[in-house]
């Protein structure tokens, strides 16, 4: 199929754009748009056929629910069977933003969307053109990432472009993604509430609204095993966010950091077998590697943001893993952050991107130093 593409205009698209933008996605198509998170892939969620496209577009496992994006609170009481208190808590406190609930679904809520789960996920995005097009197309809309599964998530139409180009009807380009990370995903059906999956609005953030709120024990590991039952919400079960490239995540101080990536760039072995080598550094290490490195290449750099300003990290992160691909990168350095606020979901998806536990360089460079005194 021919792709269109409908290109930003000022603050948003024309009122022509969004009716044929609508007008598709009433006819049973599929069209990308932007929200405040990362770019979705749209399509009438009260319609099987239509998901289905969604899945077949993405490549993405059937298993694998999806969240219906609505234009507003009142729009809950069309998909979910049961809004406590405490859920209109919740959207009166958080929506629209990038908090999404799973509830208990109403029947008329597709099997396709919630994977035959008795239960849906719901957000409201805080995106203007999100939000006319839901309103416009006047149904709530399916929306997973606009990528290819698996691969890091779009923040920009031209992701939507590279990865999904002739395989879906329509793309709304709505500039650049304001938070850059997937939302917060937060199970309301249980005693305690479960985040499912960490995102910009933080645990500590539904603590003081809530009290206690529990974390998914799959959160716990770097990648839940792809063992048989249905995940509860998306990324819960198999390998997401990564590229091409292999993705090493580092843990330490920026110090211990640039002292690891200097060894490993004297070492010719893994030169040869790894080159080009990318590496994506917080404003600290690359100052800390730039004090001491001399005249060595250390590859591809590029610096996400400040260590005290992990949001910003979060915003750029998808755009530079995309980017090292595009360089012809084949390893990845990326470092590791603080499991709290923000950090608990950059952790996440670098993690999942990576398939495997962070290297702890305080205890590697230990293992290193007592190797070079035996051996002398």
């Amino acid at each position: 199929m021919k792709t269109k593409y409908w290109p930003e205009k000022g603050p948003g698209l024309d009122r022509e754009a969004m009716r044929e933008a609508s007008g598709i996605l009433r006819r049973g198509g599929v069209v990308a748009f932007p929200t405040e998170t990362v770019y979705g892939l749209g399509a009438d969620g009260l319609s099987p056929r239509a998901v289905r496209m969604i899945y077949e577009a993405k490549g993405r496992p059937a298993d694998n629910p999806l969240i219906l994006h609505l234009a507003g609170p009142e729009q809950l009481e069309w998909v979910a069977a049961d809004v406590s208190a405490r859920t209109r808590l919740l959207v009166r406190t958080f929506w629209p933003g990038p908090l999404t609930l799973v509830l208990p679904k109403k029947d008329r809520v597709p099997s396709e969307v919630t994977a035959g789960l008795d239960t849906v996920a719901v957000r409201m995005p805080d995106h203007p053109l999100a939000l006319a097009l839901i309103g416009q197309t006047g149904t709530p809309l399916a929306a997973p990432s606009a990528n290819r599964s698996g691969y890091p998530s779009p923040t920009t139409a031209a992701h939507v472009l590279h990865d999904l180009d002739g395989r879906i009807d329509g793309i709304l380009d709505g500039g650049p993604c304001r938070i850059g990370l997937e939302s917060t995903i937060l199970d309301v059906t249980r005693e305690v509430p479960v985040i499912l999956r960490p995102g910009a609005v933080t645990r500590e953030a539904l603590e003081q609204v809530l009290g206690a709120v529990a974390q998914d024990p799959g959160l716990d590991g770097y990648l839940r095993p792809d063992g048989p039952g249905t995940p509860r919400a998306p990324g819960l079960k198999y390998q997401h966010y990564a590229p091409e490239a292999r993705v090493c995540l580092l843990s330490g101080t920026s110090e211990e950091m640039a002292g690891y990536v200097r060894e490993r760039m004297r070492d010719a072995d893994f030169l040869r077998e790894n080159e080009p080598v990318g590496l994506l550094l917080t404003a600290e290490t690359e100052q800390a590697l730039r004090e001491t490195q001399g005249d060595m290449n250390f590859g591809y750099v590029r610096v996400l943001g400040s260590r005290g300003r992990l949001p910003e990290i979060g915003e750029r992160l998808y755009d530079e893993l995309r980017r090292c691909d595009l360089e012809g990168v084949r390893t990845v350095f990326a470092e590791a952050y603080p499991v709290q606020g923000v950090g608990a979901a950059l952790m996440n998806r670098l993690t999942k991107a990576s398939g495997q536990a962070p290297v702890e360089l305080k205890k590697e460079l230990k293992r290193e130093l007592k190797k070079e005194l035996k051996e002398n």
